[in-house]
C-alpha cells in the first residue's frame, strides 16, 4: 500500500506543477543593453538592422523564420499592431533563405520597420534566443525590458507586452 501512496503523491505533485507553475522564463539580458550587432537586410529588401536602430524610441524586436509554424500564428497580430502604429516592430530573420523569407512576408504581410537577416544564427544566440518566435520589448535607451517566448496571442499582447511598452513610452516622453 505504501508504494501506491508514494506514487500517487508524486503524481499529484507533477500534476500540480504542470498546471499551477509560473511558465515565464527569466532572461539574463533583461535590464541590459541589446547585444552589439549589425545585420544586413534580407536580399531584396532595402534595410538591415543594427544596435543603433534600437535606440531613441521604445520598440519591439521579433525573431522569426519562414519555416516556423508558430511565427505564422502570431503574424496577423503583428500586422494589426503595426497598422495601429503604437510601437515600431523590428525583425530578426533567423537562418532563412532570402527567397523563403520574402515569400513568407508576401503571403502573410510585412509588419516590420526594418529586418536584419541572421543567416548563421549568431546574433540570435547573442540575444539568448532558443526557440521561435521570440519577441523583445526594447526601451528608448536600447535596453531589453521584456522577453516573450513563443507566439503571443491577443491576451498576452494586451496584458503583458503592450502595458510594458506604454509604461516605457510614458517614461521616455514618447
Amino acid at each position: 500500500m505504501m508504494p501506491v501512496a508514494v506514487f500517487a503523491l508524486i503524481g499529484a505533485g507533477f500534476y500540480w506543477g504542470l498546471f499551477n507553475g509560473d511558465d515565464t522564463l527569466a532572461s539574463p539580458l533583461i535590464g541590459k543593453a541589446v547585444p552589439e550587432f549589425d545585420l544586413p537586410p534580407i536580399e531584396g529588401l532595402p534595410n538591415g538592422l543594427s544596435t543603433a536602430d534600437l535606440k531613441g524610441q521604445v520598440s519591439l524586436v521579433n525573431v522569426w523564420a519562414s519555416w516556423c509554424v508558430p511565427c505564422r500564428v502570431e503574424m496577423p497580430l503583428l500586422n494589426e499592431l503595426a497598422a495601429q502604429g503604437e510601437v515600431p516592430i523590428f525583425g530578426i530573420n533567423f537562418k532563412d533563405r532570402p527567397e523563403e523569407a520574402l515569400g513568407f512576408l508576401d503571403e502573410l504581410g510585412d509588419p516590420y520597420t526594418r529586418i536584419g537577416a541572421d543567416r548563421n544564427g549568431r546574433v540570435s544566440i547573442d540575444w539568448g534566443v532558443y526557440g521561435l518566435p521570440e519577441t523583445f520589448v526594447i526601451d528608448a535607451e536600447g535596453q531589453i525590458a521584456y522577453k516573450h517566448i513563443g507566439p503571443f496571442n491577443r491576451r498576452s499582447l494586451e496584458e503583458d507586452i503592450l502595458p510594458i511598452v506604454r509604461h516605457l513610452q510614458e517614461g521616455a516622453g514618447s
